[in-house]
């Protein structure tokens, strides 16, 4: 570990994770060794963030590494949306759906990035005019006791109609959140030709969709992928090959 790395492992605050893009190399090869506190995860361009580890609260000895995007500096979230939105352009989306919470800030950079005028958001709260044919029930692995739905605002249903739909969310973790956009969409017939994440936090969510969505999880992309940690016995945390990780406990979500 070079000295820049340790200073980092050691001592970046809470306050300065999301921050700062590190060029290119100033971590290296993250996947094979532990950390302490805190992940580097690298940019498609070799630009590099370091993201907090978060312990599992109800998988003991596992981690993950963590993306609040509303809380990173704005050269970081720039950098996010200008890498998504070359994704997204690639697929053809015709028009951006973006999920919330922390989904609908990339969503709106990357529909502007596009060139588009507008996006189609969809929504956490009932609005008095939704229709409850047009939700789901959806979780995410950071509320995981919290029960939540997920509404799409009846008058934005013709904006999606035989159109090319992107999904941009800022997480795809276990895939239940995901699964409920994917069910939201489908009550209008609607299949999108990429989901776009910033990133793609371990593969525990590939097995999900695939069950549910044969085929569709060639259609995820991520900016970046950081991998399930596990514990070890000198407190650090190692990153978990993705052909090893444990599956998912039942009720787990994300």
């Amino acid at each position: 570990m070079s000295g820049q790395e340790r200073r980092v492992e050691q001592d970046l605050s809470p306050s300065e994770v999301w921050q700062q893009l590190y060029p290119p190399g100033t971590f290296v090869e993250p996947d094979r060794r532990d950390h302490v506190a805190t992940y580097p995860a690298s940019l498609p361009d070799g630009r590099q963030i370091v993201l907090p580890i978060r312990p599992l609260p109800e998988e003991d000895g596992l981690a993950v590494a963590s993306l609040i995007v509303n809380q990173a500096s704005f050269p970081v979230e720039d950098a996010l949306m200008d890498a998504m939105a070359e994704i997204v352009a690639k697929a053809g989306a015709e028009i951006v759906v973006g999920v919330p919470t922390l989904g609908l800030t990339l969503a709106n950079g990357v529909a502007r990035r596009l060139g588009h005028s507008r996006m189609a958001a969809l929504g956490s709260t009932r609005k008095f005019w939704y229709d409850d044919a047009l939700s789901v029930p959806s979780s995410s692995i950071s509320s995981r006791k919290a029960a939540k739905t997920l509404y799409l605002d009846p008058r934005l249903a013709p904006l999606l109609a035989g159109r090319r739909v992107a999904v941009v969310d800022d997480v795809v973790s276990t895939g239940s959140s995901l699964l409920a956009v994917l069910r939201l969409l489908a009550k209008l017939g609607v299949e999108p030709v990429i989901v776009c994440a910033a990133m793609l936090q371990s593969e525990r969510w590939r097995a999900a969709l695939e069950a549910e969505c044969p085929g569709l999880a060639e259609c995820v992309a991520g900016v970046f992928r950081t991998p399930l940690l596990r514990r070890t016995d000198e407190g650090l945390w190692r990153p978990v090959a993705a052909e090893a990780e444990p599956a998912l406990a039942q009720g787990s979500a994300a």
